[in-house]
Formats: structure tokens, sequence, C-alpha cells
């Protein structure tokens, strides 16, 4: 696709409904055709930086999905309108509050929504909804090209691709393709940085030994559903899982099926609790907020979308996944040994991909520490842990 000239004016968003005032930074939304041939186009949002937007880097964000840890979930809806976008909207389900934790404070951020079928995302060939971890890193790839035709000015920023959840396949498959593509002649050189991997599905071993452990540790589950996970699972690939194996994985689903596994300490939303936000601002019935926000006709013409029945997850999507590689972590360590930043970290408190599982995984990669483990201080205050390894 050539240059899209006045397709990045015919983007701008003017105003969302509800949105507050002080808002000072250019918003963007809109479509780029990955597959003319199928009628396959990704949806985005482009929050510019606060701070200074004409040079401040670029960051691409990526979701995965929800329970299995598969794709199929929102990049808008979770991460743009639920974690680090510059918006929270409101129990109304019509207005905006600012989100004084924003990352667009400091970067412009950039959210797509893919595959095609998640969010806004559509193709005109329904075949397209089952899809696999390669074609998905080649629309993104074929997005990100044409998008830099439409904002030229992106084109020789610093540009670094994060996420969580199965973006942890997502954001590793995509730097590898961009930087094997940044060889080819006459090529666009999209001008990688780095790389961040939030609570990332990384490795299915560590996945589901990690998760285990950390709800364990967490009393959560019992020793007797811990023992016998130990005694009858064996989660290395290709192995087969036992009817007691699955015996034991369903009690464990009963077991969390009364907490919010995300957040094992938040409460849950229900209508017999005040809609009052709880543990440092969260809010346990955002979720709701955000589907009837992104349903409201006057939202969707804003953001020029298509009107639709927009949804957070594509559950099809995720259940007819073609592929699945049972781990990433060679794509990780052929992207160390390139010399770009990665950064994997995670929350203590998500039950789904634990920082147990994170740790585990790390750890499988068999790289040397170059700084041991220290505390992360913020105004005085221990914020986290930190460990610096590599080559």
């Amino acid at each position: 696709m050539g240059p899209q000239n006045g397709m990045k004016d015919v983007d701008k968003i003017s105003s969302l409904p509800g949105q507050p005032a002080g808002t000072d930074f250019d918003q963007f939304s809109g479509y780029v055709t990955v597959d003319p041939n199928h009628g396959r186009a990704l949806f985005y949002y482009l929050a510019e930086s606060r701070s200074n937007s004409s040079t401040d880097p670029l960051v691409l964000w990526l979701n995965g999905a929800l329970i299995r840890c598969r794709a199929g979930c929102s990049s808008f809806g979770y991460g743009a309108m639920r974690e680090l976008g510059p918006f929270r909207v409101n129990a109304d389900n019509a207005t905006l509050s600012h989100n004084k934790h924003a990352w667009n404070n400091i970067a412009n951020v950039l959210f797509l929504e893919s595959p095609a079928g998640v969010g806004f995302s559509y193709s005109n060939t329904s075949s397209d909804y089952i899809t696999d971890d390669a074609q998905t890193a080649k629309d993104s790839y074929t997005f990100l090209i044409n998008w830099l035709e439409r904002f030229p000015g992106y084109k020789t920023r610093d540009f670094y691709i994060m996420g969580e959840s199965y973006a942890g396949h997502y954001v590793p498959q995509l730097a590898q393709l961009i930087l094997q593509n940044n060889k080819i002649t006459n090529q666009t050189v999209i001008n990688l940085k780095g790389i961040a991997l939030g609570n990332a599905d990384l490795d299915e071993e560590t996945g589901n030994t990690g998760m285990f452990d950390h709800l364990w540790t967490h009393a959560i589950i019992s020793d007797e559903i811990h023992e016998g996970i130990i005694s009858n699972c064996n989660f290395s690939e290709g192995a087969t899982i036992t009817d007691a194996c699955n015996d034991y994985q369903n009690q464990t689903l009963a077991a969390i099926s009364n907490i919010f596994l995300y957040d094992i300490y938040a409460p849950l939303c229900s209508p017999l609790r005040n809609s009052t936000p709880s543990i440092s601002g969260f809010d346990p019935c955002t979720d709701s907020y955000i589907l009837g926000y992104l349903n409201t006709p006057v939202v969707q013409e804003s953001l020029h979308a298509k009107p639709l029945q927009w949804e957070s997850c594509n559950h099809f999507i995720e259940t007819h996944w073609k592929d699945m590689p049972y781990t990433v972590l060679p794509v990780i360590q052929d992207l160390m040994a390139t010399g770009i930043k990665i950064w994997i970290y995670s929350g203590d408190t998500d039950g789904r991909v634990s920082v147990t599982t994170s740790r585990y995984s790390i750890n499988k990669l068999e790289t040397s520490v170059k700084i041991p483990w220290y505390p992360w201080m913020y105004q005085g205050e221990v914020e986290a842990l930190y460990l610096d390894s590599g080559h």
C-alpha cells in the first residue's frame, strides 16, 4: 500500500463522547487494510504523548485473552480503556475520566485490535477468523508498514512493542519478523528498540506449573489439589494429560470460580456491592462500563469504527486457533542475541499468568545474571523487585 495522503487527518478524533475537560493530546483511530483481496482490516487507536509527541517514542500495545490465556481479546477495550490508556469509562457508561497513570504521559501509544475479528477489526472473508500466530504476526507487520505511510512522522521514531497475556507470543514473534524484514532492500525499516512482556504467556510448561504453584502458595487451592497436580500432571511438550490430571484441573477451576483471577485480592463485580473503586482505584465492574460505552452509536462514529456489536473478546477465534507454539522462549533467545532491549515483568496478584510463571520462564532461558535481585524504590517505598540478566 502506497502513501495515504489525507488519511491521517480523516482518522483524527475531534473529541470522544463524554471526554473530560483538559484533554491535551491528539487522538486518532480508524482502519488499516492488511489484505485487500479478503477485505481484512485492523482497527487502531493512537493516543499521542502529552509530553512531546514529536520526539517521544512510539509504543505498540497488544493484548491476549482471558481464562485460557489465548488469543482473541481487544487491546483497545482492555489495554486502552481499562489499563494503560488515557481514559477510564465511568459507571454511567457515557462519560470518561482521566487516567493519571496513562502511558501516553510520556510516549505515543498505539493500540491494535488484532487479529481480524477482535473488537472493531474485521474481515469480509469469514475463513479469516480461523487464524494462528504466524498469520497474526504477518498482519500486524503489514498493519505497521501501511500505518507508517499514513503517519510518516513516526517512521524514524524509536519503536517498542509491549503486551500482556497471549501477547507473550504476539510481541516476540512480531519483533522477530520486523528484524528479519528490516534486512530486505527497499523495505521500510522499523526502528525497533525493544520489547516488554507483562504477565506473559511464554511457555506452556512453566505457564501451567507456575499457575498451580502460585495458586497454592496463595491459599487458593488446597494441599490435596496441588499434590494431585504434581503427582498426576505432566505439562512437558508432547506429554499426555491423564484423566486424573484433568480432574484436579477441574477442581482448580471450581476453586477459582468465585475470585477475580487477574487480581486475586480484588472484589468481584456484583449488584450486591457498591460499584465503588476498591484497591488502588480499581473498579471490578469496569468491563461492563466499557462494553456499554463502546456499543453506543455516537461513540463508534467518533472512533470511525464500523457500526457493530463490540465485544471485549472473540471466543470463536480463541477456540479455533490453528497453531499454538508450545514455547516462544527460543524466539526470545534469538531476540536477545540481536541486542534489542527485552523486559519481562509481572504483577504479583495476577493468578492466571503469575509472577511465579514469569520466574520459571526466565529461569528456563538459562541466562547469566548481570545485576542481582534488588528492590526498585519510588519515593522511599519498595515498588518492585528487579533482576537484570542476559547473554
